[in-house]
């Protein structure tokens, strides 16, 4: 748990970039809009966090996965999020698999050239 009130807020820097990424140029947002936006967001993250927790814990589970947070978005009446949430997931999930792949034939080229290596030695010892 967080030791101050404080450390349970995201950064509002990071924050005020997000507002400034999906806004047009022209639009300006006061200091005052930064924070409280900044307050929001975090407020919905513990609400979702602890929605989320609560269907995990349903599930007799400790752990909270990307299937509680969808449920949870429903059970918080956010069904307007669910969809998009889903697609997200699936695009990230793939991504994890693509990424464990490449590493797994990565690995696999290693172990390739290492046994490529050891046969070359064999090799050049049976020839002395």
């Amino acid at each position: 748990m967080a030791e101050k009130p404080e450390d349970l807020h995201l950064p509002t820097t990071i924050v005020t970039k997000m507002i400034n990424d999906c806004l047009p140029t022209t639009c300006k947002v006061s200091k005052e809009a930064n924070i409280a936006i900044a307050k929001a967001a975090s407020v919905f993250v513990l609400y979702a966090t602890a929605s989320a927790n609560s269907v995990a814990q349903k599930s007799s589970r400790k752990t909270i996965t990307g299937s509680d947070v969808v449920t949870a978005m429903g059970e918080m009446e956010f069904d307007k999020f669910v969809r998009p949430l889903e697609n997200s997931l699936a695009i990230w999930r793939r991504g994890q698999q693509e990424k464990k792949a490449s590493a797994t034939a990565l690995k696999d080229d290693e172990v390739g050239t290492v046994d490529e290596d050891k046969q070359s030695v064999q090799s050049v010892i049976q020839i002395d």
